[in-house]
């Protein structure tokens, strides 16, 4: 399972997911340095996946109390600062009411999707609802759209918004974390019309 957004994001617990394989992103939604990911996997599915280096624990000795950990553990010569951050990056989120930054920040992103639904004519893909999506969301653009309006709000307006093509459908997604603002709403549904509307 691609888990990339949910820590941080939402409330995980990946036995409850019921993935064989679940792989999670700390530095997107917890706060911590690029590098700091996981790998998850059932016990019972553990001997189906091999590191793609080898180095320490390769191959795991007899009776090792769980060869999967032998075999990812050390994988060569790393850095594990951005793990070791992990820890403090949980801490500082209990510490700072998170849940209630998550809640404030859906609620902006709640605002921006509507702005730019009503206001830009954009697709909603999904129910507006919280079980659907909490600081992240995507609406469909209009055709023809694609890299060249990701290029744009970036070089002339200094926004940085993913823009992709799933199912040859553009869509433009959009994030929200504790350090957005209104006024960052208002400036991307702005750009985003600006950007449009020379296009058109």
């Amino acid at each position: 399972m691609d888990g990339a957004h949910s820590p941080g994001q939402i409330p995980l617990n990946v036995e409850e997911a019921g993935a064989d394989f679940y792989i999670g992103n700390c530095h997107k939604w917890l706060n911590s340095p690029k590098g700091a990911g996981f790998l998850y996997s059932r016990p019972e599915v553990q001997h189906l996946l091999r590191p793609l280096v080898v180095s320490w624990g390769w191959p795991p000795e007899d009776g090792s109390p769980s060869p999967f950990v032998s075999v990812f553990e050390w994988t060569g010569t790393d850095d594990p600062s951005a793990y070791l951050s992990v820890p403090a990056a949980i801490e500082f989120q209990e510490q700072h009411e998170w849940d209630r930054v998550r809640a404030a920040c859906h609620l902006l992103a709640e605002e921006a999707r509507g702005h730019l639904i009503q206001e830009l004519g954009l697709g909603p893909i999904c129910p507006d609802e919280p079980g659907w999506w909490s600081q992240m969301f995507a609406l469909s653009l209009p055709e023809g759209l694609g890299k060249e309006l990701q290029d744009r709000l970036a070089a002339d307006f200094a926004i940085e918004v993913p823009v992709m093509s799933w199912n040859d459908r553009p869509l433009l997604r959009v994030s929200v974390q504790a350090y957005n603002r209104p006024d960052d709403v208002e400036r991307l549904v702005s750009a985003l019309g600006k950007a449009m509307s020379v296009r058109a």
